[in-house]
């Protein structure tokens, strides 16, 4: 498969603070490629840069082999771009939305064209409703419909669902893999590593750095090592005991723990008993292969323990 995108050295600082440290890699063309992170860590700077909203300080954004920099309009014809902040109109309807998108891209008799995005998101009963009287999940769609009224090679998402009822997301992901099946390349960011699951590769990054890439599996696989996921009597204190023994990876995800370790039956012997003498009930345990979460969190604890 062909690199539709490619990004080389790419560097961006805002004063002091670098969002972007020498970034290198490509996106396959028809994949869905998850960019995936925490607030900070350079995600939508990265993605700005793509669609030509933004200029590095060093390196370079190709996509279709032309140069971001000297071929934007051109580029951003063929492009949708949703951002964290879609800019809709409140006072206009459904329709009224997509027209405005559809002037701006020039697009011509499109009326077949937003009958097709409307029922395909499921927005036809709504069109004449105003935008500022949609639900958060419908306002999504809409913004969707609209990037997508000019037909776009490759589509651009900021954080789509964040903010967004675990329903209405739900019916967002149908959607883009629906999108995908018809050949639209799918680059998008998520805080959400349980949505990084579904893409067909995904770039962990960490304080404007690439810390992994690959296919989510082989990500999860990459450790070599597995999860003792435990649910105690008492959550907070079961961790800062494991914790503070100095003999085990823990981390702690609402109501349970997972402890990553090569050797957990080894180590579930040791944390029975730890808990035990600290009188605390271990109320069901299990041990799993790694999540992309707990990857993540592994190899930023490793990135903080080698720059101290």
């Amino acid at each position: 498969m062909n690199e539709i995108i490619k990004i080389n050295n790419l560097k961006k600082s805002y004063n002091d603070i670098i969002a972007l440290n020498n970034i290198s890699f490509g996106v396959k063309e028809g994949e869905m490629f998850g960019l995936v992170g925490p607030d900070g860590a350079g995600k939508t700077t990265l993605i700005r840069i793509c669609c030509g909203l933004l200029n590095p300080d060093a390196g370079d954004v190709m996509i279709f082999n032309k140069n971001i920099r000297s071929h934007k309009r051109e580029i951003q014809n063929e492009i949708g771009y949703l951002s964290q902040k879609f800019t809709l109109y409140g006072d206009l309807t459904i329709d009224e939305n997509i027209l405005f998108f559809a002037e701006i891209h020039k697009v011509k008799n499109f009326d077949s064209r937003r009958k097709q995005l409307l029922d395909f998101t499921r927005l036809t009963p709504f069109r004449k409703r105003l935008a500022d009287h949609l639900s958060g999940g419908m306002k999504q769609k809409l913004a969707l419909a609209c990037s997508l009224i000019h037909k776009p090679k490759i589509l651009f998402l900021d954080e789509p669902t964040t903010g967004v009822d675990p329903v209405s997301r739900r019916d967002f992901w149908k959607i883009l893999s629906q999108l995908q099946k018809e050949g639209i390349t799918i680059f998008m960011t998520t805080p959400y590593l349980d949505e990084a699951e579904r893409c067909n590769r995904v770039a962990l990054i960490h304080k404007g750095e690439i810390i992994s890439l690959d296919i989510p599996q082989k990500i999860k696989s990459s450790l070599n090592k597995k999860s003792i996921e435990l649910f105690t009597s008492d959550i907070k204190l079961s961790y800062r005991i494991l914790r503070n023994s100095g003999s085990f990876e823990v981390q702690i995800f609402g109501d349970r723990i997972n402890i990553i370790t090569e050797s957990p039956e080894i180590d579930l012997i040791a944390v029975k008993k730890i808990l035990s003498s600290n009188k605390i009930e271990i109320i069901n345990y299990r041990i799993t292969g790694l999540s992309l979460e707990n990857v993540f969190i592994h190899l930023i604890k490793n990135e903080q323990h080698r720059s101290t």
